[in-house]
């Protein structure tokens, strides 16, 4: 039994290599299936592929199940993905997972296809329809995966399956595109969450975050308790996987990194004591840093901490959990911490966040300025009020970059801060060793 794990060809709007590894840990937990004997993977989105090209990959190879990841915004191609794979592939089982479908799975019911992964780990919800396929069993609904059956959609008999850390598949570095990668990341001025420059290796260490800011999906989609790697498992994957390609610097994807300090202390002193030695960068919120946290982070090897600082305006703070209505002081304090450690302070901010002024986050972004930090901002997007009757263009409006319910007239106040020129940019590059060759502009 074949089965192809893709992202269908799209313009990507926005970039973070760390969205990405659910393809790869999804085809990973595949290849585990018994009766799986095979199991390709392919972004055609970052890849920039032809739609020849993907015609090639359907036709060419008898596929049991086509597994379509789905994000935010990524939609624009999906229809005309599913007519190719209807067309060329017609004997093809299509199932869609990814951030989208967790949040507006009725979406995607106008498609033809034949199972949508509504809730649970995106692994646990592909496999089983891999392995309703692989039984012959296609005659009824599935455990956090919506069903068609005789035309007619079938709700999940039950709430999505998830795993326990443990056993995450995490992505085979051998099949994953770094050289595209490479090439999203290179122009700082997108404010991309990857340093430029130097090669990135992501560490998928941790799903679920108890903080639940009601612009963010993680807590509902991977549930209000963290799951993490442990540190043993993270140390044997950075070796294993820099003994395949030299990597330059460690990206640990999880929603807020020193949520657990014990372990973040324990992985700070693996680095510090050896062999292993990395420079590496997370994201977290200001409330779990302390300045001795900060410190050790700095002297392990720690370039960057990304933080959400989102808005320092009084009349946004209604829209945020209490842990994340941070004042200016605050704000000042992390930084002066992270200045003393060596480390990058990247913060995130919103714009058009309810409550907010173009002042306000003009405001909010001096400050950040003035202490030295890195702005990555984005647009407020309230993917909650995302209908399921909307159509790919409506959808493709909560990008973090478009208003998702424009007013008027064009806000030109709001997107200065977003696609205005960017004169600072980071220079953390220089603070890692290279390895790879690659051009500086």
């Amino acid at each position: 039994m074949k089965v192809l794990v893709i992202w269908p060809p799209h313009v990507p709007s926005y970039f973070n290599a760390g969205h990405h590894t659910p393809l790869y840990m999804v085809a990973g937990h595949l290849r585990r299936l018994p009766g799986v004997s095979q199991v390709d993977v392919c972004e055609a989105g970052v890849l920039n592929m032809n739609w020849k090209a993907v015609g090639d990959l359907l036709f060419q190879n008898d596929y049991s199940v086509i597994a379509i990841m789905n994000d935010f915004d990524a939609v624009d191609g999906l229809d005309r993905f599913v007519m190719y794979a209807r067309e060329l592939s017609p004997q093809s089982r299509l199932v869609t997972f990814g951030r989208l479908s967790s949040i507006n799975p009725g979406f995607f019911m106008q498609y033809d296809l034949d199972a949508v992964v509504q809730s649970g780990d995106y692994e646990c919800g592909v496999a089983h329809v891999v392995t309703a396929v692989a039984k012959d069993d296609w005659v009824g609904p599935l455990p956090g995966t919506a069903t068609r059956v005789d035309g007619a959609w079938l709700s999940p008999t039950a709430k999505g399956d998830t795993l326990p850390a443990e056993d995450w598949v995490l992505p085979d570095v051998r099949e994953i595109p770094y050289a595209a990668y490479d090439r999203l990341y290179r122009q700082d001025e997108h404010k991309f969450c990857g340093i430029p420059f130097r090669r990135e290796l992501v560490v998928p260490a941790a799903r679920g975050c108890p903080v639940g800011c009601s612009f963010c999906e993680v807590h509902d989609i991977f549930g209000l308790r963290e799951r993490r790697l442990s540190v043993d498992r993270v140390i044997s994957y950075l070796t294993e996987s820099m003994a395949l390609s030299p990597f330059e610097y460690v990206a640990f994807y999880a929603p807020t990194f020193t949520l657990n300090r014990r372990w973040v202390r324990e992985l700070c002193e693996r680095f510090l004591t050896g062999p292993l030695s990395v420079r590496w960068k997370c994201a977290t919120t200001l409330h779990h840093l302390t300045e001795e946290l900060v410190t050790l982070m700095g002297r392990s090897g720690c370039v960057r901490i990304s933080v959400g600082l989102e808005t320092l305006e009084q009349g946004g703070h209604d829209e945020l959990p209490k842990t994340k209505r941070i004042e200016e002081q605050r704000f000042r304090e992390v930084a002066g911490w992270c200045q003393r450690a060596g480390i990058e302070l990247n913060a995130f901010v919103i714009v058009g966040l309810p409550g907010t002024t173009a002042a306000g986050v003009a405001r909010t972004m001096e400050v950040a300025k003035d202490v030295g930090a890195r702005i990555r901002p984005t647009m407020y997007a309230p993917y909650y009020d995302m209908k399921p009757t909307m159509r790919a263009l409506e959808i493709s409006r909560y990008n973090r970059q478009i208003i998702s319910q424009p007013e008027g007239e064009p806000r030109t106040d709001l997107y200065q801060f977003l696609f205005g020129t960017e004169d600072r940019l980071t220079e953390v590059y220089h603070k890692i060793p290279q390895l790879l060759a690659q051009p500086v502009a």
